[in-house]
């Protein structure tokens, strides 16, 4: 298998745009790729195309009634409220069938690399739709390409496949996809779903045989608190459930300055964070590891560092934290927001944590998120929910 890294991309990745003032901002993608740019972060990579997705691709995990209504919106522009387009977070726009089949098109590209074997790790930045249900749109997301790439390696006849969603929402769309296909395992780490959208992701939603996960935190959860139920729960269910593939999420909305969410991570939290996925791929996955942006919504200040950086931590070649961002590129921001750009690729964070083995303490609200985790699913996959 080669040793390469693909990083999937179009330019024409940029149409999924939802308007002026809408938070998912198509610029914070072209942002992410000029600053990798500048870094040197895609000399280290192949860049690979791709092609919009067919309905029959899209039917994968889709209605066919679903995309022909999709496809109707985007002739004329229209509403169509039962589809869930024309509302306030996912507002209809003429061509948003063919942007959003490119963004589905961008994952499963990267899950052909992989599958083939003509890239050992692949990411689609612009993808990540993880809420779009198969008969509608919800959550900025019209088709659900984490949950496409799935689907199409299910296909191709794999039989593990291991999902983790490190977005601040719930990734309910990819859990429904496959709530009860014990092939494959989804794990969302989240803020509660009693704080946030979607409103879903409690631990008590477990699956077929325990492989829906849901670890849901509480809102202010730092890097510490973070990092310490991200390797109370994940490594332990991937090295027991032993995936043939990872398929990863990476909203970074997790960071404390997001507009949307209300959790406290630094950019280094979410680059460690990152290292420990790559590590877990390599251990559990084969290395065969594909990963998809998500949401994000601080479209300066976090997601082009945080996404340059899963860059270059899937190509084997991690960005120093006090590397500068580059002139050229801060000024570029400039031209293109108006905003001022950060100066380093750190938040100056040196993020540590506790681990389990310690014990836990039930007066705490995140070691009791953890156990409650634990609790729901260890024992079904015949793992000790105790430290």
């Amino acid at each position: 298998m080669s040793r390469s890294t693909q990083v999937i991309w179009d330019d024409a990745l940029t149409s999924y745009d939802f308007g002026p003032g809408h938070p998912l901002a198509p610029v914070r993608v072209e942002l992410t790729m000029a600053l990798a740019r500048e870094l040197g972060v895609l000399d280290k990579v192949e860049l690979a195309g791709c092609v919009p997705a067919t309905d029959d691709e899209l039917a994968m995990v889709h209605e066919h009634d679903y995309i022909e209504a999709v496809r109707r919106v985007s002739a004329d522009g229209r509403p169509d409220l039962g589809a869930g387009l024309g509302t306030t977070d996912n507002p209809a726009f003429k061509g948003v069938h063919d942007a959003s089949a490119l963004i589905a098109g961008a994952s499963l590209a990267a899950a052909r690399a992989v599958w083939e074997g003509s890239a050992e790790h692949a990411v689609n930045i612009a993808g990540g739709l993880h809420h779009a249900m198969p008969a509608t749109a919800s959550g900025f997301c019209v088709y659900n390409d984490p949950a496409l790439a799935i689907a199409w390696l299910l296909r191709q006849g794999a039989s593990r496949i291991a999902y983790v969603d490190v977005d601040v929402h719930h990734g309910d769309g990819v859990q429904a996809a496959f709530y009860d296909d014990p092939r494959v395992l989804t794990i969302s780490l989240h803020e509660s779903p009693r704080t946030l959208f979607p409103g879903t992701g409690f631990p008590g939603e477990t699956g077929a045989d325990g492989t829906a996960v849901n670890v849901a935190l509480p809102a202010g959860c730092g890097d510490p608190g973070w990092l310490r139920a991200f390797d109370a729960v994940v490594p332990p269910l991937l090295r027991e459930f032993g995936p043939e593939i990872l398929v990863t999420q990476h909203g970074c909305d997790s960071h404390a300055l997001d507009p949307l969410a209300n959790l406290m991570l630094s950019l280094d939290g979410q680059r460690t964070a990152y290292a420990a996925l790559h590590r877990l791929a390599h251990e559990t996955a084969g290395g065969r590891w594909i990963a998809t942006g998500g949401g994000g919504y601080e479209l300066v200040q976090v997601v082009p560092r945080a996404w340059t950086h899963l860059i270059a931590e899937l190509a084997g070649h991690p960005v120093d934290p006090a590397t500068p961002t580059g002139a050229e590129w801060r000024q570029f921001v400039r031209d293109r927001t108006g905003e001022t750009a950060p100066l380093t690729m750190t938040d100056g964070r040196h993020p540590e944590f506790h681990d389990l083995s310690g014990g836990y303490d039930p007066s705490d609200p995140i070691d009791r998120a953890i156990m409650a985790t634990r609790n729901a699913v260890f024992p079904l996959h015949g793992l000790d929910p105790l430290p």
